[in-house]
């Protein structure tokens, strides 16, 4: 199996109440099982996301049979997904060059060691 690495960065709002609000959605075994399994039926094998103050980085992994576009078109006919997508945004705010609607922007790698 081929995997292929995805960085990502989001901003979160610069509230320590709604950080901490955020991290509690996200601590192990908290996030809702609907979401994770949208996030595997994707071909995602392994997530995981950093915090820096109100800067998130999140590492995606995924097979070969992950689709940017066809998770969006998941994501978008999944009422429980959209669900957590709003609810996401109370917390999260787009980077300033993200584009419109825009939450994780993909980062360019710019260093691998050994590369």
């Amino acid at each position: 199996m081929t995997i292929t690495r995805h960085c990502l960065a989001c901003d979160l709002h610069d509230d320590e109440k709604l950080i901490e609000e955020y991290k509690a959605y996200h601590a192990a075994g908290k996030a809702w099982p609907e979401i994770t399994q949208s996030i595997k039926d994707a071909g995602i094998e392994d997530m995981q996301i950093y915090l820096l103050g109100n800067r998130l980085f999140m590492i995606m992994d995924v097979n070969e049979n992950f689709d940017g576009e066809k998770k969006a078109k998941m994501d978008a006919e999944n009422p429980k997904v959209q669900e957590w997508e709003q609810l996401m945004w109370k917390f999260q705010k787009a980077l300033p060059w993200a584009k419109p609607g825009q939450k994780w922007v993909p980062m360019d790698k710019i260093y691998q060691l050994g590369a």
